[in-house]
């Protein structure tokens, strides 16, 4: 593997330090932020009950983050917040307006089970534009674009798309009517098709086809509704027939929530590849990334997705479950043997692509009982060598298959991917 370009990690005193992930690493273009809690940086401990100063303290520590590595909060490219109670999000929204005025990143918004500190209201973790890259890249005045269609529904707190470099991010699409600004009449299957609707509708306002997603994040407030929704998802993916010949599918998380706005029975978002990159790249000189998907038979198969697809300096993996890849079953065992399955599955992916774990840059865990975290972490610890990822964790009701852990991930990806031959 060419390892040139180097991964960073930061940590600074301005805002909570934790033992078990990095508050910053950056990989060329891009910095990912664990997920801040309400928590005083000088006390260690949360900053107040009340959730208006709950949300203030979460983005007071991303801002000081982001400030320790010569940014801005307008460089932010997506923010996700995950709240206890959803009925917050309008005063959550009140402080939020202050922090970005002028241009807003994409935004994700779910009700989650549990935080992983007690008396937590909400969490918010970001994804950075990083224009100077890392090493040895040399600065360059990449350009973010922001963009809104008309033909998808547009919210006052968020972009719909935000390009910087050579990915796209899409802020969470919700069932919504673009015209009637409300819910689509009708169930989850009806509510499936507007977001992907959505998602597409906004994908060809800026001339990307859906086979260019690479990453699919499905919240739901019923699992038992996944085989409905896989159903309407089929027919979305693949799109054209270069994808069907290769059977190419994004990679995929579901993740069970306990309440998404409006009420809304599902929500989409996704990550996208975005080869002509942003100005001053020059779409001629984009030499033609291209997506490379892989599976291997060391980790668990889905007809539905492909368990890692990198794309230039990036891979995203699909959500990781403690099955036996062998088997295809779900393994006995306690947490801790759950936990060990799903890093040994995605252990193997990452090898099977000839990386290791210490190019995970992101890490996503989610629990059905919170009061797991610390043996989670003895395990997880185990699986990295030098600096941890940076980190997002909550609990929720349930995990697919009734598992008691879901773990997914980002990782570096120096070599980068070829161009068409």
């Amino acid at each position: 593997m060419n390892d040139t370009i180097i991964k960073l990690s930061r940590n600074t005193n301005r805002a909570p330090i934790s033992a078990t992930s990095t508050q910053s690493v950056a990989f060329s273009h891009y910095n990912n932020i664990s997920a801040q809690l309400p928590i005083d940086p000088k006390t260690g401990t949360l900053a107040s009950a009340d959730i208006a100063a709950q949300a203030k303290q979460c983005l007071d520590n991303i801002k000081a983050i982001v400030e320790s590595t010569d940014h801005l909060m307008d460089d932010v490219i997506k923010i996700t917040v995950f709240l206890k109670d959803i009925a917050d999000m309008q005063a959550v929204d009140a402080v939020y307006r202050m922090f970005f005025s002028n241009y807003l990143p994409t935004r994700n918004v779910v009700m989650v089970a549990e935080m992983p500190i007690s008396g937590a209201l909400v969490q918010m973790d970001a994804l950075l534009s990083n224009g100077e890259g890392t090493h040895p890249q040399a600065p360059c005045e990449l350009v973010k674009v922001a963009k809104n269609a008309d033909n998808a529904p547009i919210d006052s707190l968020s972009t719909q798309t935000v390009a910087f470099s050579h990915y796209n991010n899409v802020s969470a699409q919700l069932p919504i009517d673009p015209i009637s600004g409300q819910l689509v009449a009708g169930g989850i299957v009806e509510q499936t098709e507007q977001c992907l609707t959505n998602v597409k509708a906004i994908l060809t306002s800026i001339a990307v086809g859906v086979d260019d997603i690479v990453k699919i994040n499905i919240s739901l407030t019923n699992l038992t509704d996944i085989a409905a929704v896989d159903d309407v998802y089929s027919t979305f993916f693949p799109d054209t027939a270069i994808a069907r010949a290769v059977n190419y599918l994004p990679a995929r998380t579901v993740t069970m929530v306990s309440g998404l706005l409006m009420g809304a029975l599902v929500q989409v978002e996704a990550v996208v590849s975005h080869g002509d990159g942003t100005p001053p790249q020059a779409v001629e000189d984009r030499h033609g990334i291209v997506i490379k998907a892989n599976n291997t038979e060391q980790a668990p198969k889905h007809s539905l997705s492909t368990q890692t697809v990198a794309f230039s300096h990036y891979n995203h993996l699909s959500g990781q479950l403690p099955i036996n890849p062998d088997t295809g079953k779900l393994i006995n065992g306690d947490i801790k043997a759950q936990t060990q399955q799903c890093l040994d599955n995605i252990k193997a992916i990452v090898e099977s692509i000839d990386h290791k774990m210490d190019d995970i840059v992101k890490v996503t865990i989610q629990l059905k009982d919170i009061s797991d975290i610390d043996k989670v972490n003895d395990i997880y610890t185990t699986f990295f060598d030098g600096e941890l990822p940076a980190r997002t964790v909550f609990g929720v009701s349930a995990i697919p298959m009734d598992s008691l852990i879901q773990i997914d991930a980002v990782f570096s990806n120096a070599e980068g991917t070829p161009p068409v031959r």
